[in-house]
């Protein structure tokens, strides 16, 4: 029988959703929780064995081993060679919040080994999404011989084609055509040949997530290989902040790995070591601890405004610097350019309810002629 709770403000009363009482009093007893939290954990169709997980999200318990997808092992093994051997690499990542988290995340991991990598966000008015063939050949002909894709390549076909003499590995998590495009390493949970399991725990990630899991695969690399013998290993978990900030602006659900990405990247956020990040919370003027609204309302818009009205590659470049001076220009450049976005759309949006205006008072009048229409 449901339950009925006080009356809210607006003197509405309440009714519990009905669950399974017994399951719910299990939650309570092994789980040491509130009556009310167990409740809701078997109202949201939680099992014991997976809810001190939802509770508790752990990285350590959560993270699974990024070779189970299909060409990580490939592109980690392509990567770790060009590292060894010293070849240019550069990074082609899209204009949104997820391809710049994405580029920022490699970029700053390859710092970070005092590795050179180059950057490139194309302009997403006169070059359009995903690698073109004029970029691809200027990076060839400058001698690049690996190029990493994110958030973006998995439909790329024809200028994946002209690659020849540079090695092309795609991390992205966008729906595949029926085929794949030429490319050395192509990581991409949602593949149509990926393993169905890794499809449904993996294929809710942003491209930000599947970048981590390769850097994570990466770094086991480097370290099996001896390269931080008499060094010190760079710090992963320093860079949940960018992978929280991808995950929420792309909208992906908050389920699952996503939720362990998001609850821990919010614990490396408050810290604020990100300098980009940083400067871009003093010029929205955010003085507390962030939280999934300010990623999502707050800090991506302005990140996505260089792509929409301004430059592309400002949010990419403001979220891997490290120098202060240039992250406050950025910064500065971003919230202006976010400004003229609000400002056209809200032009747009005016416009728009004009002509509807327009057409209604149309429709009205002919009816008013003719009442059958």
């Amino acid at each position: 029988m449901k339950e009925i709770c006080p009356a809210s403000l607006s003197d509405k009363r309440w009714l519990l959703r009905a669950c399974d009482e017994m399951q719910a009093l299990t939650f309570t007893q092994k789980l040491s929780v509130s009556t009310i939290l167990a409740r809701l954990l078997v109202m949201r169709e939680h099992e014991l064995a997976s809810a001190p997980l939802f509770l508790e999200p752990s990285l350590r318990r959560h993270l699974p081993d990024p070779l189970i997808l299909k060409d990580m092992e490939q592109a980690v093994a392509r990567l770790l060679q060009a590292i060894m051997a010293g070849e240019q690499i550069v990074v082609w990542g899209d204009y949104d919040v997820d391809g710049a988290t994405s580029s920022a995340l490699l970029c700053r991991f390859f710092k970070s080994l005092n590795i050179p990598i180059a950057l490139y966000i194309p302009d997403r008015i006169k070059e359009g999404y995903g690698p073109n063939r004029l970029g691809i050949q200027k990076f060839i002909e400058q001698g690049y011989t690996v190029m990493i894709t994110v958030d973006c390549g998995t439909t790329s076909f024809e200028a994946l084609n002209e690659t020849k003499g540079l090695d092309v590995i795609i991390l992205d998590h966008h729906a595949p055509e029926a085929g794949l495009p030429s490319a050395y390493a192509i990581v991409n949970p949602n593949r149509l040949d990926e393993r169905e399991e890794v499809t449904q725990t993996l294929g809710h990630l942003a491209a930000v997530g599947i970048s981590f899991l390769c850097v994570v695969a990466l770094n086991r690399a480097l370290r099996e290989a001896g390269f931080y013998k008499g060094k010190q290993e760079p710090d992963l978990m320093g860079l949940l902040d960018l992978v929280a900030l991808g995950t929420v602006c792309d909208v992906m659900p908050l389920t699952g790995l996503n939720r362990t990405f998001v609850a821990q990247g919010l614990k490396v956020m408050v810290q604020r070591k990100n300098v980009g990040l940083r400067v871009l919370f003093d010029k929205a003027g955010l003085d507390e601890a962030p939280t999934p609204y300010h990623l999502g309302f707050v800090l991506g818009p302005r990140i996505n405004a260089g792509g929409r009205v301004g430059e592309s590659f400002l949010g990419a470049r403001l979220l891997s610097t490290e120098n202060p001076e240039e992250a406050s220009e950025i910064a500065q450049k971003l919230d202006q350019y976010n400004q003229e976005r609000r400002l056209l759309e809200a032009e747009a949006l005016e416009q728009a309810l004009i002509q509807v205006d327009s057409e209604s008072e149309y429709w009205q009048g002919l009816c008013t002629l003719y009442p059958w229409i």
